[in-house]
């Protein structure tokens, strides 16, 4: 494939290096655009790309176009780019809200698949949900497949709808994680662990068990029980969460968070 990447910032780079890494295209045929200079000479050094800081040439000479510039400097991109694209070039955006309409648009151009992904994919632990337009065909949702994959788990749907949902679900779970893990690490220091050890235990903890539900097979309702022994300390825990509303905290967060996702779409029509 050649590669075009609008934009190379944390998570371009992370596309980047994982397409290099599965060799599902070559240094010579990708071009990254970016309009910072010293970010395109460390992704020259760093990976030995062809960068510019002209999107309409990076765009002319690849099969592929990867959106993956901040949502704000969206508008302005589109506008250098509208007109300007074969129909047998697909645009693949990872830009949060940038909807499918927004976009066939902004381009004018009907060949496109959007995707969420979230930032494990910087580690290739990654999880994207992913849809396209009608007139994608199947070289095209091949090469989209791909370059997702080789960032983590993919998943398409068919409907753009549950990117929104995903958002709220995947694309900011992340942060959830992060947050419960630094609210787990301050609560051990509280009853006397040590910071380091706190941060040790609570890292290999939540690792641990994610590998665990991920290899497993079984749901975590059934996981949960099979830590939790009647009347003991696991037990003890459970029962003061459910009494401060555990499942509603984090309802509510994920709704949150959802209705946001709706909102910015819609602001960037």
């Amino acid at each position: 494939m050649k590669i075009a990447f609008i934009g190379g910032g944390n998570m371009g780079e992370a596309i980047l290096s994982r397409i290099l890494e599965r060799k599902l295209s070559t240094r010579e045929t990708i071009f990254v655009s970016d309009v910072n200079e010293a970010r395109r000479q460390y992704l020259e050094k760093t990976y030995h790309v062809n960068t510019t800081d002209n999107n309409k040439s990076a765009a002319a000479v690849s099969e592929v176009i990867v959106l993956a510039i901040k949502p704000q400097t969206l508008t302005p991109a589109m506008e250098g780019l509208k007109g300007r694209l074969k129909p047998s070039q697909l645009v693949l955006s990872i830009i949060a809200g940038a909807r499918i309409d927004t976009l066939r648009h902004g381009l004018n151009h009907v060949s496109i698949v959007r995707a969420m992904p979230n930032t494990p994919a910087q580690i290739g632990a990654g999880m994207t949900v992913w849809t396209t337009t009608p007139e994608v065909n199947e070289q095209q949702k091949q090469w989209a497949k791909s370059i997702l994959g080789s960032i983590g788990k993919e998943i398409y749907v068919g409907d753009e709808k549950y990117l929104d949902m995903a958002t709220a679900v995947s694309g900011s779970g992340p942060a959830y994680f992060f947050l419960f893990a630094e609210a787990l690490a301050d609560a051990a220091v509280s009853i006397g662990v040590p910071r380091e050890m706190a941060e040790k235990l609570v890292t290999q903890t939540i690792l641990g068990s994610g590998s665990l539900l991920s290899n497993s097979g079984k749901p975590p309702a059934e996981l949960r029980r099979s830590v939790t022994s009647p009347g003991g300390t696991t037990a003890e825990a459970i029962a003061s969460f459910e009494k401060s509303g555990f499942n509603e905290i984090v309802r509510k967060a994920v709704v949150a968070a959802y209705e946001r996702a709706i909102q910015l779409g819609g602001q960037q029509k």
